[in-house]
């Protein structure tokens, strides 16, 4: 899964989910020109019209769970619409040392523009510095290098946004319930990102006195751990009107132990936009109603900011000359009325 995202120094741009964000990120500018006053937009702007030949480097972790497979998806996917770029990918590594000689390669190569979602940030920051005094401007993706000097521009998820906006959901579900009671399936609890998807939720229910917290169990992103930690909430609350599970993944497992214990008395939400769980929610026949993104296409948008990197240009609906240097992906909320819309960017 994502890892840590400070929260608070990235909140200076909120950008659009996964089925807007990277297909308007970079549409080409208008201008409403006039003779009395400059057009703030007449900055070139990236589009799909081929420009400057633009060579990626693309250096992610070993693809070892949905979300991070999808990852590599977007970003393959998103550099073939592009007849300017050439993507230089590497195979993945979660061995520090190992991601670290990749870029370093990379680096060698002269490539353009570096795109680096790191298996860790604080241990790979010397080699983000390296690339950027190499000349070579890099977007760091998802997990933040320890300093703003390693990358150009950062773009992420939003790990509190998803705890809060889940918050908001299941409070307003419950919101005419008296008395009513919540339990939440966390992610790892080493992981700065579950500290920061818990917070959010805990912040939200402040707003529902009526809405009180009784559990609390952190898995590890997986089937198996996720069907292991529910069966024991399931076995200590016998009643309870909601759930929130961090991530779709261990939320398979999640609705396995819902199976096997045949409970259907609450609701779940869950965390990612994982297909499947896009699939159980348009289905309408089980207890998860509803997930909140912390969307894959991310990875698609970090090679549309890089081609426009490589070619000098800026966002189209921005005043600014060059692109942001922080974007942080809003956490939507699918639920049934909209799931047809994300179903698209669901990852397996």
């Amino acid at each position: 899964m994502p890892e840590p995202t400070p929260f608070a120094s990235r909140r200076g741009l909120l950008f659009g989910t996964a089925a807007v964000g990277a297909g308007v990120l970079l549409a080409g500018c208008t201008s409403n020109e006039s003779d009395d006053e400059p057009a703030a937009n007449d900055q070139p702007a990236a589009a799909d019209t081929p420009g400057k030949a633009v060579t990626i480097g693309f250096a992610g972790p070993q693809a070892d769970h949905g979300w991070l497979n999808a990852i590599n998806d977007n970003a393959k996917s998103r550099a073939k619409k592009y007849s300017d770029v050439t993507l230089e990918i590497t195979e993945g590594a979660n061995d520090t040392a190992a991601q670290i000689g990749q870029i370093e390669t990379l680096i060698n190569k002269k490539v353009d523009v570096l795109v680096i979602l790191p298996a860790d940030g604080k241990a790979l920051t010397q080699v983000g510095l390296k690339a950027m005094r190499a000349g070579i401007p890099v977007v760091n993706l998802d997990r933040i290098f320890n300093t703003p000097q390693a990358y150009r521009c950062w773009i992420g998820g939003d790990n509190y946004g998803m705890g809060l906006n889940a918050g908001h959901y299941i409070g307003e579900k419950l919101k005419d319930v008296d008395d009513a009671k919540v339990i939440e399936l966390a992610g790892l609890d080493n992981l700065e990102l579950t500290k920061q998807r818990t917070q959010g939720f805990d912040d939200a229910l402040k707003n529902y006195p009526n809405i009180k917290k009784v559990a609390r169990q952190a898995a590890d992103f997986t089937v198996e751990s996720g069907q292991a930690k529910m069966a024991q909430l399931l076995q200590a609350q016998s009643k309870f009107d909601a759930l929130w599970n961090h991530d779709d993944d261990q939320g398979v497992g999640a609705l396995r132990a819902i199976a096997q214990a045949d409970r259907d008395d609450f609701l779940m939400v869950g965390g990612a936009g994982a297909l499947s769980a896009f699939q159980a929610i348009k289905q309408d026949n089980g207890v998860l109603k509803a997930t909140v993104l912390y969307p894959p296409t991310m990875a698609a948008s970090a090679i549309d900011l890089a081609r426009a990197l490589g070619q000098g240009k800026g966002i189209g609906g921005l005043s600014e000359f060059e692109i942001p240097t922080s974007l942080t992906l809003y956490s939507a909320v699918v639920d049934k009325a909209n799931v047809d819309q994300y179903m698209p960017t669901g990852f397996k």
